[in-house]
């Protein structure tokens, strides 16, 4: 919420990521950038790999937007991600509106 009240609308993703990094190490939030994270099909590993935004404490995806809405495939997307990497919590937030809009997506 914080980098949406500093920075507003407007900007592309890279530019939130950037300052969602800061934020995180000003909190002692422990995340990755960028991970690869193995896609599962019955429990076995595909040859394909799903990079995550960020993964914090080991276990939340977060993926961000920065679009003017949200569309469902984004949740549906992100959802699945989750669900594939055996993870149990998503986070979607999308920086591109006015008024910050972000979804908790349980696997």
């Amino acid at each position: 919420m914080e980098v949406h009240k500093k920075l507003g609308p407007g900007f592309l993703e890279s530019v939130y990521s950037e300052a969602l990094e800061i934020e995180f190490n000003n909190a002692c939030i422990p995340y990755e950038k960028e991970k690869k994270l193995p896609v599962l099909y019955d429990d076995k590993p595909l040859n394909k790999y799903f990079r995550a935004d960020y993964i914090c404490f080991n276990k939340i995806i977060v993926e961000l937007k920065a679009t003017n809405y949200t569309v469902e495939a984004n949740k549906k997307q992100t959802l699945n991600n989750v669900k594939a990497t055996n993870f149990k919590l998503g986070l979607l937030i999308n920086f591109g509106m006015p008024s910050l809009k972000y979804y908790r997506l349980v696997n």
